[in-house]
């Protein structure tokens, strides 16, 4: 006994119950001092019996006033710019909106309804979310109110688990992780953006405490397995939220698999690798089970194995980078996800922004907090190493990098208690407690001076961007709604196809359109894109551009005619202060499959349509790069009939370099016809065949589309590899056909 009060059994049997009464009390003195004493011992009993089933639920709820009193400083300043509409700081939101609402209404991955199934939505998880929100009737924009709940709850649920990695620093720790992960306004801007990013910690959270659970067997001497497969589902279903989640998801099955060796180590002399290996399987072979699932579903329908976020912004991706400009892009963007955090989300003013990293880093020192730390900071860093391929981290306020600054805010907090705590009792103790206290006092209050004005700078963002795309892209979709055009083409698919609820074709290819590779040939040029605009049948093709005009360049000069426009004031976030709409059209592309030059009699054979994607993967086409083979495109008159214009693109290939492909020929010869445009000089082009040259291409100085053929030589086979190099200058491959003589004119082989 000490202090006056009985050590308590808190064991779970007896919580709830009425403690014993302390043995020092006389129970049957009359006087007031000791009545009253004795209550106040009897309720700090109750208190410390009933605390550990308390502060769960006070810290819970704790932690949801914290994430409303943020959400609400956010939302109420988006509603104030906006005038009580609801809207969101990024068009991309209405993304994960098209695809709630084709979902909702039976259409499950479908960005644009009928489009079929789209791999643009990097979270296959959020819409289905969204789409119940929808069903209960948050429609229209309001289905941003459903998405603002959907955030605040997935940040308490993060909160709570992040709060339970603090409990060995004792039970008052957690309460300092909610005000440190809210304290950041571009992780708060990010939370409540809409965007997949709240929904994405939260899942994480349950994954984390998943894993503390089997981690809690290992220690408690109970077979981990069962909990192992549980969180290993679960953790499937983080990858499918953000695939960029197979970091965390090998990093909690190594974390547990480790504890399971280490306890076995402990109980037995003969170390058995069985239980720790049969637990890191259970733990991660689900979530590469469902990553393998969904490239084999984006193989299937789109006939990529990556999705098409991944085709555009990775910088893996890009067709005209050297390895050593990939590799030279990747590590700026790595510097720049660091730098950008720390010396500017975190602070502008050294050195208080890296003293962030500084709180987070102490955790690693304390034998405590060591394996928890070194569990998030793998996590994070991991994390940062992923996201700096992607070559969009530097927009959308840098929302990309921001689960691994949550989890470094959760260190920083865990850096600061663990430096508060353990005062000691010796005069040297307290003195090093004093010097760590201080420290911890200086970093604390210099990251909330500095950041204060920050927070206010992304308040203010948060309302003016959500403002902007309000002002144009929902006032331009409005507009389209009043058209009712068939289908719109689009260069940023979101609100315009969203508040229309018109079809759409998404230029960019996050969007999709069945199994055509605009994602990918966005990445070529834009007269790849064109190329496949001209294989969609054409009463499908789009009616009507709402576009930028600064972005596609000769795009809405030759085939749109501008009708309205929409334009933005004080733009903060639109991609341009004028968004455009035409009337389309198409027709230059209709007349482009087959050669002018055809023979009465002659049948085609073979075509490679170049830098249409289709055909030059049907023909395993090759064009020299890097920095080779860019795409381009022209709309010239057509040589048939003059009056009228004709499409073609083609890529540029330099002296020196060659272009090869498979291709069909005749069994008794026949003709190779190119299609090129005159130029200034003459142009000749080398051929060979299965490496053997057969003759040359020579295109004639002039103006306009030139066709040019050469007769092919008998017993070549019937499939041969086809190079073209180009003898001086640049030459540009548009189109080539290989024709029979013999048959109806100008039919094709079968």
């Amino acid at each position: 006994m000490r202090g006056g009060i009985e050590k308590i059994d808190a064991s779970p049997t007896n919580i709830g119950r009425t403690p014993p009464m302390p043995s020092t009390l006389d129970a049957g003195s009359s006087s007031s001092r000791g009545r009253t004493r004795r209550r106040a011992l009897e309720l700090l009993d109750a208190l410390v019996v009933r605390w550990p089933r308390w502060d769960g639920r006070i810290y819970g709820a704790y932690a949801a006033a914290c994430v409303v009193f943020a959400a609400a400083a956010f939302y109420g300043y988006l509603l104030l710019q906006t005038r009580g509409y609801w809207s969101a700081p990024l068009d991309d939101v209405f993304i994960h909106f098209d695809y709630a609402r084709a979902t909702a209404r039976g259409y499950p991955f479908q960005w644009s309804e009928g489009n079929g199934f789209s791999s643009g939505n990097t979270s296959l998880t959020y819409p289905f979310v969204l789409a119940v929100g929808y069903r209960l009737g948050f429609q229209g924009t309001t289905l941003m109110a459903w998405a603002a709940i959907v955030g605040c709850v997935s940040t308490v649920v993060f909160l709570r688990a992040a709060g339970r990695l603090l409990e060995p620093l004792g039970r008052a720790a957690k309460y300092l992780v909610p005000p440190a992960v809210l304290s950041l306004g571009a992780l708060d801007w990010t939370l409540f953006s809409g965007m997949e990013n709240a929904f994405h910690l939260g899942v994480w959270g349950i994954v984390c405490t998943m894993s503390m659970r089997v981690v809690s067997a290992v220690r408690e001497a109970r077979d981990p397995r069962r909990a192992a497969w549980f969180t290993g589902l679960m953790g499937a279903f983080l990858c499918l939220t953000r695939p960029e989640s197979a970091v965390s998801v090998a990093t909690f099955g190594l974390f547990s698999a480790l504890e399971v060796a280490r306890a076995e180590r402990r109980s037995s002399a003969a170390f058995a690798l069985r239980k720790p290996f049969g637990v890191a399987v259970a733990m991660g072979l689900p979530a590469v089970l469902a990553l393998l699932a969904q490239a084999v579903a984006n193989r299937t329908f789109t006939g990529e194995w990556s999705a098409n976020g991944a085709i555009a912004k990775l910088v893996v991706n890009q067709p005209y980078m050297t390895t050593e400009q990939k590799w030279n892009e990747y590590l700026f963007l790595l510097k720049y996800v660091v730098l950008r955090n720390t010396q500017h989300h975190f602070s502008d003013v050294l050195p208080w922004g890296w003293l962030v990293v500084a709180l987070a880093a102490v955790p690693l020192a304390v034998r405590v907090t060591r394996p928890v730390a070194t569990l998030l900071w793998i996590q994070a860093a991991g994390w940062l190493v992923l996201v700096a391929l992607n070559l969009q981290v530097r927009w959308q306020n840098e929302r990309y990098t921001m689960a691994a600054v949550a989890w470094i805010l959760v260190l920083a907090a865990m850096g600061a208690v663990c430096l508060l705590r353990g005062m000691g009792t010796t005069l040297r103790s307290r003195a090093f407690w004093a010097l760590r206290a201080a420290a911890a006092a200086v970093a604390i209050v210099g990251y909330v001076v500095n950041q204060a004005p920050n927070m206010r700078d992304q308040i203010w963002f948060f309302g003016r961007a959500s403002r902007n795309i309000r002002d144009q892209h929902i006032a331009a979709g409005k507009m389209l709604t009043q058209m009712a055009p068939a289908r719109v083409l689009v260069g940023d698919a979101g609100a315009l196809t969203y508040t229309s609820d018109r079809p759409g074709l998404d230029l960019i290819g996050l969007g999709g359109y069945h199994d055509l590779p605009f994602a990918r040939a966005g990445l070529h040029g834009l007269g790849a894109s064109l190329e496949l605009i001209e294989r969609i049948p054409e009463h499908d093709r789009p009616d009507v551009m709402a576009i930028y005009p600064s972005w596609w360049g000769e795009l809405p000069s030759i085939f749109g005619r501008r009708i309205a426009e929409v334009v933005v004031t004080g733009n903060v976030i639109c991609g341009g202060a004028e968004k455009v709409l035409y009337r389309a059209d198409w027709s230059p592309l209709n007349r482009s499959d087959e050669p002018r030059s055809v023979a009465p009699g002659d049948t085609i054979v073979d075509e490679l349509d170049v830098a249409d994607l289709v055909s030059e993967r049907a023909h395993q086409y090759e064009f020299p790069h890097p920095d080779m083979g860019f795409v381009t495109f022209r709309v010239l008159s057509d040589p048939r009939d003059p009056k009228r214009e004709l499409f073609d693109a083609g890529r540029e290939i330099p002296a020196g370099q060659r272009e090869t492909a498979r291709i069909t020929l005749p069994r008794d010869g026949g003709r190779l016809i190119a299609r090129g445009i005159r130029t200034t000089s003459e142009q000749s082009v080398d051929v060979l065949i299965d490496a053997r040259p057969v003759g040359r291409l020579v295109f004639p100085k002039g103006t306009g589309w030139t066709e040019v053929a050469l007769d092919l030589p008998k017993g070549l086979g019937t499939q041969a590899s086809l190079a073209l190099a180009p003898v001086t200058g640049v030459v540009t491959s548009y189109h080539l056909w290989v024709v029979e003589p013999g048959g109806s004119s100008g039919s094709r082989a079968p």
